[in-house]
């Protein structure tokens, strides 16, 4: 039999019952959430979570409950992470504020911020906000106690760790050694090194920190000292090419290999695998473009920037310096910017500089790095560009680094 409906004076269809219409999920989550609290999670579920997101976002999950708090500082958080292959590189920056001449150092984390909303409406100001490469990070400063005096040349990071190497302190040399554990930010002491330094130069090759320069009388014996994190030993490192450091040092990178440490009249380089020296002449091109500027390395390849020239890399086989290229868009010209630092940022580069003078802003932008046509060229890309931090009094801008968490 046919059940079509009926038509020409059939009986009519009988009219179904209106239904209720259901509450929207966003009325159900509330009324649910206002009811009935959520239940808490395990422990173990908990750090399970938190070590597949992103360490940026740690900060705002910080806010939510002390157990988020613990959670978030708790070793086992941090091996879970290293277990799922989730660890990443985090930016740090160190600035000093008054009173000079013992400023006070303070500590900053790169996160996103935890207000940032995001939205799909296909407006014209949504187009034009997503053509800008904002990110919506900022800086943030790290609650720990009052941090140790920190140099621009003696900080460094190996792994999770932060290194504060040597003084001066109080005006005076020192042998101390402080440590920042990058995951529950708290500064512990190290084992001292073996000799007294004042602004020394410290460099991390295969793991190890090898710390020269900077003691009142030195020889070949005492110049270069090297630190094993594993042994927590410091051991003096041989310099028979002592006499050529008896300048003032003003830069020192790891670059192929060798460490370099350069003095305004020449320098010198150490090969740790083969512990050889060797002398590097004055007027060459490595430290003629390498003088006075902002740098970093990346990948074994030598970064600097200055007003005149940008951001250059130094090409080790043709021993000359070539301009990076590429799309940086977002960057300002920095001509007149005092204070520009770098930084190596899991393999990108990490671009810091201020703007303003009553209130200053501190602004970041992240280039991602290629290398192209047989390393012959180096191409950049600006990521995003913010400001990322306020500052409404003067400050120095001690250092940026990146550790591994």
């Amino acid at each position: 039999m046919s059940s079509s409906p009926a038509t020409n004076g059939e009986e009519p269809l009988l009219k179904r019952p209106k239904r209720k219409k259901k509450p929207s999920l966003a009325l159900t989550q509330t009324s649910s959430s206002q009811s009935t609290p959520v239940p808490s999670l395990p422990d173990d579920l908990l750090i399970s979570c938190f070590a597949r997101i992103s360490r940026l976002h740690y900060p705002a999950l910080s806010l939510a409950s002390k157990s988020f708090r613990s959670h978030l500082a708790s070793p086992e958080l941090y091996e879970t992470r290293s277990l799922l292959g989730r660890a990443e590189s985090c930016l740090y920056v160190c600035l000093q504020f008054p009173p000079y001449p013992n400023p006070n150092p303070r500590w900053f984390t790169l996160c996103r911020k935890p207000d940032r909303i995001l939205t799909n409406e296909n407006t014209s100001e949504t187009k034009k906000k997503k053509k800008e490469t904002s990110s919506g990070n900022i800086l943030v400063p790290i609650s720990v106690p009052k941090s140790p005096q920190t140099h621009r040349q003696c900080v460094v990071a190996v792994g999770s760790s932060i290194y504060s190497i040597g003084g001066p302190i109080d005006g005076s040399p020192s042998a101390s050694v402080w440590v920042l554990d990058c995951h529950c930010h708290v500064w512990r002491k190290a084992p001292s090194m073996l000799v007294e330094r004042e602004n020394p130069a410290a460099n991390v090759f295969d793991g190890k920190i090898y710390v020269a320069g900077g003691c009142r009388d030195f020889n070949s014996s005492n110049w270069m000292e090297v630190f094993d994190p594993k042994t927590q030993t410091w051991e003096l490192v041989m310099c028979p090419l002592a006499e050529r450091c008896k300048s003032s040092m003003y830069k020192s990178a790891v670059v192929e290999g060798r460490i370099f440490y350069m003095f305004g009249d020449g320098g010198v380089a150490y090969k740790p695998e083969d512990g050889s020296w060797e002398a590097i002449g004055a007027l060459t091109y490595l430290e003629l473009g390498w003088s006075w500027r902002s740098y970093c390395v990346i990948d074994n390849v030598l970064f600097c920037f200055s007003d005149s020239d940008g951001f250059e890399w130094y090409d080790s086989k043709r021993q000359v310096w070539m301009n990076m290229r590429g799309i940086l868009r977002g960057l300002p010209n920095f001509a007149g910017h005092v204070c520009v630092k770098m930084a190596d940022y899991g393999g990108k580069l990490a671009v810091f500089w201020t703007k303003g003078y009553k209130e200053k802003r501190i602004w970041c932008a992240v280039i991602a790095i290629e290398r192209r046509k047989s390393d012959k060229e180096v191409w950049g890309t600006v990521e995003w560009s913010d400001p990322v931090l306020t500052i409404p009094t003067s400050f120095d801008f001690v250092r940026a680094l990146s550790a591994t968490v």
